[in-house]
């Protein structure tokens, strides 16, 4: 087989056979060529001994590495580790199938199958899941984990604070701590890149509750915006439901001639599962909404096979409306309708809306705690273990109440007034 310097110069001009391929050797590194096949593939190639046995390994094309010094030096490793009895091509797989086995996306989805799903909710995990496919396997996924740095994750917080959602970028935190502390343990990782991050934003206890007022702007905000944020808006407010509970709401889940909503226990966030009494209101809201399919899924859906997404810009859609409604009803009344405004609010703030009037409306506050399905509320220890009671009846009394104080303010000439107690 032909010898030649091979340079950038040389291997520029050195042609592809009519047929088969041909290896062009260096002459200043013997062992060390150039194959060029009849297709015009050029590629880089070592040949030594391991064991006795000739071995040619190949290195690599010439479009993935250009440089032939780069070339060379590749070579040249890889004769010292066969010089050492050891074989380049095997300890290369070998390194290859470790680096994948712990990329960043193989170890998160080892955490979510052995520990999340074993030790967490199906929410929690769930959740955990969605963040990791959203924010951190487009940017880590491929990467070994044990290379991931305290710089790295500070700018994938940084660059989810940069979208507007500081909170988010909390919750990541909070999530890649528990992943990084598993990887630790399980003797993954040496060193956790999380340890002493702070999180991007300080979160206060959010106490909004909208006023009687605010609650019949909504109402009819949600007329405003209409199908399908408006109507889940109002079973958010009648249900005092979870957000993800009421949108994924399904047509399976309702015995409309009961009244009752079962939440299943893989859906409910405390792993339970869990009955609402539909109230005449949220019955009426649910009548009226339109079924897309012939045996529709999902009761909120544009689509009829996924649930309502999108809830920020639904949410700013109510907002607006609500402002805008509030501002006619001002400059009517002849007053500044311009400096009119509505505090922040959020669609969990509904919940706690429905929760804090239902408890004015003589609810007891452990009643309330199972209207929204709370855990752990106002019964606790010895009394929690051995009270299972589900008050039933009284739920469905406290909702039914909640849904006539509701249609007072939004129809005011229904004639279903509901006192409220005095706030305290």
């Amino acid at each position: 087989m032909p010898t030649v310097r091979l340079t950038q110069l040389a291997i520029e001009r050195l042609k592809k056979p009519a047929k088969g391929r041909t290896i062009h050797w260096d002459k200043l590194l013997p062992g060390f060529g150039l194959r060029i096949s009849a297709s015009g593939t050029r590629s880089w190639i070592a040949m030594y001994r391991v064991g006795g046995k000739a071995v040619m390994e190949t290195l690599g094309t010439v479009a993935k590495i250009p440089e032939v010094g780069d070339a060379r030096a590749l070579a040249r490793a890889s004769m010292t580790t066969a010089a050492g009895g050891k074989n380049p091509v095997v300890e290369r797989k070998t390194h290859e199938q470790n680096t994948a086995a712990s990329t960043v996306r193989t170890v998160a989805d080892r955490y979510i199958e052995r520990y999340a799903k074993k030790h967490t909710r199906s929410t929690t995990w769930k959740e955990a899941k969605r963040q990791f496919d959203k924010d951190v396997f487009p940017k880590w996924g491929d990467r070994p984990i044990a290379s991931i740095t305290r710089q790295d994750v500070a700018r994938m917080l940084e660059s989810i604070e940069d979208r507007g959602s500081p909170v988010q970028a909390n919750r990541t935190l909070a999530r890649l701590k528990t992943l990084f502390a598993w990887a630790m343990r399980e003797e993954i990782i040496t060193q956790d890149p999380t340890a002493h991050v702070d999180k991007v934003t300080k979160e206060n206890t959010r106490d909004r509750v909208l006023t009687d007022r605010e609650i019949g702007l909504f109402w009819e905000a949600c007329d405003a915006a209409g199908w399908p944020f408006g109507a889940m808006g109002k079973l958010l407010l009648l249900t005092a439901q979870r957000r993800n509970e009421v949108s994924s709401m399904r047509w399976g889940e309702l015995d409309l001639e009961k009244r009752i909503w079962t939440i299943p226990r893989e859906r409910a966030k405390n792993d339970r599962a869990h009955e609402v009494y539909l109230n005449d209101l949220a019955l009426e809201v649910i009548e009226g909404l339109p079924r897309l399919d012939a045996e529709p899924r999902y009761v909120l859906t544009t689509t009829g096979r996924t649930p309502v997404s999108g809830y920020s810009k639904a949410r700013a859609t109510i907002d607006r409306h609500m402002l805008a409604q509030l501002r006619r009803e001002i400059s009517e009344a002849e007053g500044d309708a311009e400096c009119a405004e509505i505090p922040p609010w959020t669609f969990h703030d509904l919940r706690r809306t429905a929760a804090s009037s239902i408890a004015r409306l003589n609810t007891p506050p452990h009643v309330v705690d199972r209207v929204l399905n709370h855990v752990s509320g106002t019964i606790r220890g010895v009394a929690a273990v051995y009270n299972r009671h589900a008050y039933i009846d009284e739920r469905r009394a406290a909702l039914q109440k909640w849904g006539r104080f509701v249609e007072a303010l939004v129809r005011p000439g229904a004639g279903n007034v509901v006192q409220l107690a005095a706030a305290g």
